[in-house]
């Protein structure tokens, strides 16, 4: 069955620009150590609201969606699912599930970061501590969905098989530039939404129980989707870069407007060279902080140390319980 009929009433409004959010009001009060430091610069609501309808979707394009793989483990069984996307790119990803759990499924979206792809999450010991992510939330009863963003992963077709980069870097292609910033991250939101028209469809997924834990750019994305798709029930935002005038309209500190009541957990690291301290935590206080947001600083750099996993299955079974975990 195609979504129900309030999720395509919310993406029409943001066509229109009668976007019905219920934004969370900005709360002045925090931590004495940020009152010193001004926060990162945002856009206006009226800004914000401006941007929605760049990251509406059409739910009548055929998704053409189908699993192509399947793999029977001991603990889970995991699928490698393809469908369209938004800009006719066939998205693949990997949906598993825990044999723990039952049907209909809670379901966390696991969302990898810049270069990265879907795989991060089947490795041990990387910057993610993927496997780890993973295997806690099968454990605790959550089925997962990890798609490659565009131009990541195996979508790197899309760039010639380059190093996904649109910076200077030595490994930079000669011709660069196939997609900026923005394009990604619009199109991989975009992607994001037709997946879950995807889960829809099957049956066998609890379409009023969907989390999401992105890490880096994924955690970037977390703000974009908060700000678009109402499924989302709690997101967890690990390391996200929130502001760069390199990333233009995509700055997540712009869309900061749009996590309204959502349950939402940054996990940061003092020592990341991607943002100032000081001026995150001032961020956080003037646009975010509120009795469902929590900002968690650990003393590291963007690798979080492998402690974060149980931070952001806490905070996800919190507000999210899986079955098996009630």
């Amino acid at each position: 069955m195609a979504r129900n009929a309030v999720i395509n009433g919310f993406r029409k409004n943001l066509v229109s620009l009668a976007v019905g959010l219920m934004l969370a009001g900005v709360v002045l009060c925090g931590a004495p150590a940020a009152q010193q430091s001004a926060p990162y610069p945002r856009v206006s609501k009226e800004g914000f609201l401006a941007r929605l309808p760049f990251f509406a979707i059409d739910p009548s394009i055929p998704l053409h969606a189908r699993v192509v793989w399947r793999w029977d483990k001991p603990e889970s069984v995991r699928e490698k699912i393809v469908f369209r996307g938004a800009q006719n790119f066939l998205v693949p990803g990997y949906l598993e599930f825990p044999k723990a759990g039952k049907k209909p499924y809670p379901l966390v979206l696991l969302l990898h970061g810049w270069s990265g792809s879907k795989d991060v999450w089947y490795v041990e010991h990387n910057i993610y501590h993927g496997a780890l992510m993973r295997r806690a939330l099968l454990r605790a009863g959550y089925a997962i969905l990890a798609l490659d963003a565009a131009t990541h992963g195996e979508r790197s077709n899309m760039i010639d098989y380059h190093e996904v980069n649109t910076f200077n870097s030595k490994n930079a292609p000669p011709v660069r530039n196939y997609f900026t910033f923005t394009e990604i991250s619009v199109q991989t939101t975009k992607d994001y939404q037709r997946a879950l028209d995807y889960m829809a469809r099957r049956g066998d997924i609890d379409m009023k129980r969907i989390g999401l834990v992105g890490y880096s750019m994924g955690g970037m994305d977390a703000f974009y989707l908060l700000s678009v798709e109402p499924l989302i029930k709690v997101a967890v935002a690990c390391v996200p870069p929130l502001y760069n005038p390199g990333y233009g309209p995509t700055s997540p500190i712009d869309y900061t407007w749009g996590i309204g009541k959502t349950p939402f957990l940054m996990l940061m690291g003092r020592k990341d060279t991607l943002g100032d301290p000081a001026k995150v935590e001032a961020s956080y206080r003037d646009y975010l902080k509120g009795p469902n947001t929590k900002l968690i600083w650990f003393d590291s750099g963007h690798k979080l140390p492998a402690a974060y996993v149980q931070d952001a299955l806490s905070w996800v079974e919190r507000y999210m319980p899986a079955r098996t975990a009630q």
